[in-house]
């Protein structure tokens, strides 16, 4: 994953090949189950992992680093990948951290070749069994923070498990935070709707805010899904259009995304159209960076 704010490059880290693998911590799974239904075309699951330090801490918004076995025939001691923490801190009934993160089971096409080639991390974390122990690192980044000011507005924008870190930012606004008083619009794309995470019949945890006035979320689905079609966030973000712009017009609005990079082009062209014009939508995402009020933590 890398984060995307205003910030210089000597602030913000680009490159998983940039981070620093040291100190590592041992991570025992306590649990690994399925959170996309087993028709779903993506398998996504959610592990839980407790931390073998005591000492180790993280913050709302962190993510780790888990090393992967690599393939010592090419030098590779390990595979790192990013993971967000996808929930608030817990302790286990040991004294031990534990966190949770959420993972999709990839795999990729060799643009040469044409081989289908599975994801290393993703699919040795899917793999895992409770009781396995593997290696991690971090925590990296503090991408997404709550705002000093409790009446901001904040429109959050995840696809796929990009939902993660905003299940616990928006758990620990309504646990942690009494004074909350701003909008908080949430946008979450899937391909359909077996692949809402978190907002399904299992693991339903954003239901539990839709009494709150202050809060609301929206689900944009592709048009197509068996074709494989991008995420429909034309439509969905278009139906609210002319109170979104009010919004992004608010001093006090922030805007965070997460997700798979290739989105950041889908929202420009959407976020245009309720703008007017590009040129338009490109003087106001500008204003909104410059102020840090836009921010991006993408892979």
């Amino acid at each position: 994953m890398s984060t995307s704010t205003m910030a210089s490059p000597s602030d913000a880290l680009k490159h998983l090949s940039d981070y620093d693998t040291e100190p590592r911590f041992g991570a025992t799974v306590v649990s690994n189950e399925r959170l996309t239904a087993p028709d779903a075309a993506e398998e996504v699951r959610e592990l839980v992992l407790e931390i073998d330090r005591p000492e180790f801490r993280f913050q709302l918004g962190q993510s780790i680093g888990v090393l992967a076995p690599g393939d010592p025939a090419f030098g590779h001691e390990h595979h790192i990948r990013l993971y967000s923490v996808a929930d608030l801190p817990e302790t286990g009934a040991n004294g031990l951290p534990r966190i949770k993160i959420c993972v999709r089971r990839c795999s990729y096409l060799d643009e040469y070749s044409g081989e289908e080639y599975q994801g290393v991390a993703s699919n040795y974390l899917c793999d895992r069994a409770p009781g396995d122990s593997f290696s991690i690192t971090g925590p990296f980044g503090l991408p997404f923070e709550v705002p000093e000011e409790h009446d901001a507005n904040l429109i959050l924008i995840g696809s796929g498990t990009g939902i993660a870190p905003f299940r616990g930012f928006v758990k620990h606004i309504y646990n942690d935070v009494p004074d909350w008083k701003g909008k908080i619009w949430l946008f979450h794309g899937a391909h359909s709707g077996l692949e809402m995470l978190y907002r399904n019949d299992e693991t339903d945890d954003f239901t539990q805010y839709f009494d709150r006035e202050t809060f609301v979320a929206f689900q944009a689905l592709s048009p197509r899904p068996s074709w494989g079609d991008p995420i429909g966030w034309e439509k969905t973000i278009l139906e609210r259009g002319a109170e979104l712009w009010e919004l992004l017009g608010d001093a006090s609005t922030y805007v965070y995304v997460a997700g798979l990079e290739q989105m950041l082009r889908e929202l420009d062209d959407v976020f245009a159209q309720v703008a007017g014009s590009k040129e338009k939508w490109a003087r106001r995402k500008a204003e909104l960076m410059a102020g840090m009020r836009w921010v991006e933590l993408t892979y």
